[in-house]
């Protein structure tokens, strides 16, 4: 039964119970307990709450294969990769709760929520991290593209050991732009982070594992604002002297970078009539004005930057990226490199820093450079610095 059937009886019930002259009070433990206030509270909660039916009706299936099935005492859904939504469901604000039955398989289940588009807010877990700082992770999804080599850390994950072989309660608390969630019934949140776009209400979908899927069970959905206590986000050190604008070029396939002869050229032809900003004092996010798939080919762009030099002089200039970057100072290149996932070793993660460093050789007046960026997953990033910036000017 759905919420629109439930409210009319709900609002009937209640001015019901309250024409009741007499309440009857109880003592228990030396605490007073009014089990009318209680009752009210606990039906018109229960009517408020959504008990999704694991069917073909209420779910929409995005991924590879999936079995209905009564597994370990529920009625479960078992999928691989993917992702299955919650048909007619528009979640603003409210309680998001699932449980899932974990294994040690390498895998990301989770739940993406106010999907709008390519946008959406997600959370997910990393089984296979189980322990570990990056055990799981909240994460902006931006114009289709997952952001997790940008928000990464003790702001966006915590460690966790799960119990593996075993039903994981998951529960994500959402309100305005604050989120928590709670594992295993704990009463108070494992994870408060800020949300990365603006509040609107859009769907919801769970996301399954790789080569080994998850059973999912339970799914509950509760449209009432919640009160949020406890919120208590993680932090991040800024950058100092971090690059606050970049002018970026539209979009153009990786390999037309091979031939540096043909730079100029390909600068000339690409439109620049976009920008992107520093967020949270670390990096820019491409993917906010680009997007990577779609009808235009292309998994690269240009991130430029005029620098305009008081007198001839070399300055080091830091920076990092990802995936992947050629660096060029007045259409010359002067630096190539990789920092996408495990490119360094098998556990590197590609993350965005100050990883990088190469010396401008600046020309007294107007110089151009221009960083070109590659992305494959995870997050398509930029961010740079000049430690001294005395005598230059940066725009």
């Amino acid at each position: 039964m759905g919420m629109n059937q439930l409210e009319p009886t709900c609002f009937w019930i209640l001015p019901r119970l309250l024409e009741f002259r007499y309440i009857k009070k109880y003592v228990v433990m030396n605490k007073t307990v009014n089990l009318s206030i209680l009752f009210l509270f606990n039906l018109f909660f229960s009517f408020s709450q959504d008990v999704i039916s694991l069917d073909t009706v209420h779910l929409k299936m995005n991924t590879s294969s999936y079995i209905f099935e009564d597994f370990k005492g529920h009625k479960t859904i078992y999928f691989k990769g993917g992702t299955i939504g919650l048909k007619d469901i528009s979640f603003l604000n409210g309680t998001i709760e699932y449980d899932i039955y974990l294994t040690k398989d390498r895998g990301f289940p989770g739940v993406y929520f106010r999907i709008n588009g390519d946008d959406s807010e997600q959370f997910y877990i990393r089984p296979h991290q189980s322990g570990n700082p990056d055990a799981n992770q909240a994460t902006p999804v931006t114009n289709g593209l997952a952001n997790w080599q940008f928000y990464f850390g003790s702001k966006y994950s915590f460690p966790h050991n799960y119990n593996f072989d075993s039903w994981t309660h998951v529960k994500i608390i959402v309100k305005g732009r604050q989120a928590q969630v709670f594992l295993d019934y704990s009463e108070t949140p494992h994870l408060s982070w800020q949300l990365f776009h603006e509040p609107k209400a859009g769907g919801i979908s769970f996301s399954g594992g790789l080569f080994r899927g998850f059973h999912i069970a339970n799914i509950k959905i509760n449209q009432q604002t919640p009160i949020i206590q406890n919120f208590n986000p993680g932090t991040r050190k800024p950058i100092e002297n971090v690059i606050g604008e970049w002018t970026v070029s539209s979009k153009f396939e990786e390999k037309e970078l091979e031939n540096p002869q043909t730079i100029s050229s390909l600068i000339s032809r690409l439109k620049w009539n976009k920008k992107i900003y520093v967020e949270e004092g670390v990096a820019s996010n491409i993917a906010r004005a680009i997007k990577i798939d779609g009808d235009v080919p292309g998994n690269t762009v240009f991130a430029r930057l005029t620098i305009t030099s008081d007198k001839d002089q070399i300055k080091l200039f830091d920076f990092g990226y990802s995936d992947r970057a050629i660096v060029f100072l007045n259409n010359k290149p002067i630096y190539k490199g990789t920092n996408r996932f495990r490119s360094r070793d098998y556990r590197y993660l590609g993350t965005i820093g100050l990883f990088d460093a190469v010396y401008l050789d600046l020309k007294k007046g107007k110089n151009d450079l221009f960083i070109a960026v590659s992305e494959d997953f995870g997050g398509w990033l930029v961010t740079g610095r000049f430690a001294n910036p005395e005598g230059l000017k940066i725009k």
